[in-house]
Order: C-alpha cells, then structure tokens, then sequence
C-alpha cells in the first residue's frame, strides 16, 4: 500500500508539474514577452520546427529582416527562448556572463555519449584545465611543424583525383573526398595514425562514414535530444540505458549507437598504440605516422608531466572531439567552397593565378607563412566562412537571472525602444552566428553576397565598430570566448592547402543535379531526389 500511495504521489507531483508549467508559459507574462517575434507556427512546438528545419534558411533571414538582432521565439509547450545576433549581446553571452549562460543540457548531454569527458562537454573549472593543456599544441609554432604533412596527405588526394579524370571530366562526389581528406589531415597531424591511402579503389575508413552520416542521424531525432536526452542520459548504470536503446524499435538510435560504438573502438584502438610507443621509447615513437609530433602523442606528453593530469578517459574524450570536430566542419567548409568556386569561374581563374604564381616563386610545398601572404585565398576563405559557416547556430541556457544589453535599441512589441531584458534563469538562449555574420547594419547592404574582394579593400568603419566577440576576422564562426573553437587556426591550413593543391591542378564545374544545402548542426550538401544521401556532385577536370 506504502508503495502504491508513492507511486501516485510522483504521478501527481510529475503532472502538477507539467501543468503548471503549461500555464507559466501560456497564461503568466514574462519580460521577454516584450520582444518582437514571429507567430508561433504550431501550439505544440511553437517556432521549433521552423527554426530547426532542414530548409530553414529562409526562417533565419526572416528574422533578421523582419526583427532585427533579437528575437522572441516559441520553443516545444510555450518555451519562451531569445534569438541572438547582436554584437553586444553577443559578448555578453560568450564572454562577459559566460558562466550565467552556459552550455545547453541537451549539447553537454548529447555530447558526453558521443564523445566522452572532451572539451565539448565539460564546463567551469575543469573545462579551463583541459583547454590549458591542449592550448600549446594549437599553435601557430605547431602549425608550421605540421604542414609538411597536409602536404602529403593533399598530394595524395591530387594524384587520385588525376586518375579518376585521366579521360576527361568527370563527376565526383567532392563531400565523399573531402570528407575522406579532411579524417586523414587530423588523423596523421592530430593523431599519427592514418586512416585512408585515399587511393581511388579503397573504400572510405568505416570512421570517415560513421562521422559523415553522424550528425545527419542526430538531426533526425532533434526534439528528442533537446527535450528528452537531458533528463535521462544519466538514469541507471550504463549497461541498463543501452539495453533500453537495444529493445526501443527505433532504427535511428540502432544506427546511432552503431556508430558511436565504432568511434569509441577506432579511439581507444589508436590511443592504446599512443601509449605503448611513448612507453617503448623515441624509435618506437619515429616509427609511428606522426613521428611523435602528432597532437595526441604532445597532449599525452604534456599530461605526463602536469602536476594536475587528465584521466584517460578525457585523454579518449578529446582524441573524439578532435576527430569529429576537425574532420566534419572543415570537410562541410571545404566542400561549400568548392561548391562556390564551381559556380563562380571567374573567381576560380583568379584564385588559380594567384596559386600558380606563388607556387612559382616559393615551390609546389609552401610553408606556413608562405601561405599567409596570399591574399586572395586568404580572402576568399574568410568570405565562405563570413557568409556560409559551417555550424549556422548555437545554443546556450541561462543559469540564472541575467539582464542581457543591447548594443543597438530594439523596437518591443508596444513601439517602445528596448536597450536590454530581463532574461529568467532556464532561458533558451539561440546564438545565430549565420545573422551575426551576415548583418546589413555591420557589412552593408551586399551582405547576403559572396564577394571575396570585399577583404582585399579596407573594411567598412561599422566592421570593427560592431565590436563582434569572435575570435576570428570580426565573425561569429569559430565562436569566441572561454569556448571559442580551438582549432581555427588548423582548420584555415587545411582549407589552404587543399584550395592551393586540388586549383592548381583541376577545374570545377557544376554538376547538372539540384545541390541543395541541408541546415543542420553541421551544414552539409545534398541533391535534391536524394535528400537522406550527404553528397557534392562536382564535375572535375585537367586545369589548362
């Protein structure tokens, strides 16, 4: 009877619960309710289906024409959340009040079973302690340490590509290549181990193919990720919450975790060869990919000798995040440029001059700095990842009450001029780092435009006046702040020396199939008969 009684207690307590916040949400006022915002397009989910949807790109510069640099959405059951682009606000959330508004539970929760104890899921202190260890390896010293080996990664790639198009144009899926380069570029220089000769007849590592279709998966079960994952990803020992995804008839979890499962081993597999070179001794470690100076083999040094190590299992969690994140972003940019450069001939041709020329002058093999001086591809990747970054949006939570300034007054919803909110502690908190970029009142009225040039002329005055939080070039991509991407400056060597190797060589023209772009936590290409399939068909030919 104790039991029964128990049971119904926590059945009326969970329902008052939900009832009560249905009529928080819909019947009580809230100060964000004095920000503009659209129509809720559903009672049940609110703007979530529009804001999250594979096609949203039309949603998202709604908002910034018809609201400006903060909104109001309507998130699942009347979730009030706040849409942000403005500059100040911006800094606020990244940087200032990064502690008030910290990472989404869905994001640490999601990521924590994909990954692991990385940098993507720890926060506070212990995120610091491991992005302190990992700083030095992301250097720009070590950057020009590595280049000799994208070098022969990319030189690989060139020759398979002069194969395939031995007799002519060809139609190549350029996301399956540079996914397949990006995975070997952080395999060699982040992990000395490679994963692909990226010769035409061997398939692609089951690694490059479980990362290529991880996040598309994820995506398909979103709302279960915001909403559910959060609250459950820690019930019960481990064995029992796998048991559950083993019984669920759900085929996308099935995958998910077939996938997940063969990250983990290919991790703990290359991690287990790590450690026993370093114990072997320096010839054990020369005669590995990386020759000991591959990210991992210098993190795990570094750990050695720290008076405060990471565990193993965080070792295993960056060597995850390392992967992922380098491999998947960098491919989504690499491809879009290509994408671009197919579409635009004529900023193909000059990219290519520029290319031949110093190539001419500094030899096939640039070094870093070689690369740095030039200033056209340099410009025109800065305008890719300006207009199309590769990760169109990010999520925070409040941890607690915050007023949140503006940096330029925004018309509420009676006509009145706002310069700040109220934000309650739970708050939803959506980064667009796709209209932060893209902002009339920052870059002018081209900028909805691709337009490399615009880099090789001074900026407008209002570029540095927006005081943009971002680490990298006025912009939102790589984020800013104590979580801003660590990697950005391995990710621009990657773009560059793949753009220098694979222009010198071929010509790009577009495929005569509908590419459409998918909007999703990591954008990707796609033709539109075959929109569950990641691909980039691009005709590829002998340069003249």
């Amino acid at each position: 009877m104790f039991v029964t009684n128990a049971l119904l207690a926590l059945v009326i307590l969970a329902v008052s619960r939900v009832i009560w916040e249905i009529l928080r949400r819909f019947v009580l006022r809230s100060p964000l309710d004095n920000i503009r915002g659209p129509a809720l397009a559903s009672l049940l989910t609110g703007n979530f289906q529009q804001l999250y949807s594979v096609d949203g790109w039309g949603f998202h510069n709604k908002l910034a024409t018809e609201y400006g640099p903060i909104v109001r959405l309507t998130g699942v059951l009347g979730e009030r959340q706040l849409y942000v682009a403005d500059p100040k606000a911006l800094h606020n959330v990244v940087v200032k009040d990064q502690h008030v508004y910290e990472e989404h539970p869905h994001f640490i929760s999601a990521n924590t079973i994909l990954f692991g104890e990385g940098l993507l899921t720890t926060l506070g202190d212990h995120h610091k302690k491991q992005r302190k260890l990992m700083n030095p390896v992301f250097s720009t010293a070590h950057m020009r340490d590595m280049i000799p080996i994208f070098w022969d990664v990319v030189g690989a790639l060139r020759s398979t590509l002069e194969i395939q198009t031995a007799n002519g144009p060809t139609e190549l899926d350029m996301l399956h290549w540079m996914g397949r380069t990006a995975l070997e570029l952080i395999g060699r220089s982040g992990l000395g181990y490679s994963f692909d000769s990226l010769t035409p007849d061997e398939p692609a590592h089951p690694y490059a193919a479980s990362v290529k279709e991880l996040v598309p998966t994820l995506f398909r079960i979103f709302t279960l990720r915001v909403y559910v994952l959060p609250k459950v990803y820690k019930i019960g020992p481990a064995w029992l919450r796998r048991a559950v995804v083993n019984i669920l008839p759900s085929p996308t979890l099935h995958d998910l975790r077939d996938k997940i499962d063969l990250m983990w081993k290919t991790s703990n597999e290359i991690y287990a060869q790590k450690i026993a070179a370093l114990r072997a001794g320096d010839a054990a470690v020369k005669k590995q990919v990386g020759q000991g100076k591959d990210i991992i083999s210098l993190l795990i040094r570094a750990n050695m000798k720290t008076d405060d190590p990471c565990s193993e299992e965080e070792l295993l969690g960056q060597m995850s995040t390392l992967i992922f994140a380098a491999m998947d972003t960098t491919s989504s940019a690499l491809s879009r440029t290509v994408h671009l450069l197919a579409t635009h001939p004529d900023v193909q041709d000059r990219l290519r001059a520029e290319i031949r020329a110093a190539r001419k002058e500094h030899g096939a093999r640039m070094s870093y700095d070689q690369l740095e001086t030039l200033p056209y591809l340099d410009a025109l990747c800065r305008e890719t990842l300006r207009l199309y970054p590769p990760i169109p949006q990010l999520l925070r939570k409040t941890r607690k009450d915050v007023v949140m300034p503006f940096g330029t007054s925004v018309t509420g919803v009676n006509g009145q001029s706002l310069s700040e909110v109220f934000v309650p502690k739970g708050t939803p908190i959506i980064i667009s780092v796709i209209n932060a970029n893209r902002s009339r009142e920052i870059w002018g009225e081209d900028a909805l435009e691709w337009k490399p040039e615009r880099w090789l002329a001074p900026l407008p005055d209002s570029v540095a006046a927006a005081h943009v939080p971002g680490i990298y070039s006025h912009l939102m991509t790589f984020l800013g702040g104590g979580r801003a991407c660590i990697g950005f400056k391995f990710s621009q060597l990657e773009m560059k020396v793949v753009l220098v190797e694979l222009l010198d060589a071929f010509e790009f023209k577009p495929s005569q199939r509908d590419v459409q772009w998918r909007m999703s936590n990591i954008v990707s290409a796609f033709v539109k008969d075959q929109p569950q399939k990641s691909q980039l068909p691009i005709v590829v030919s002998k340069a003249l």
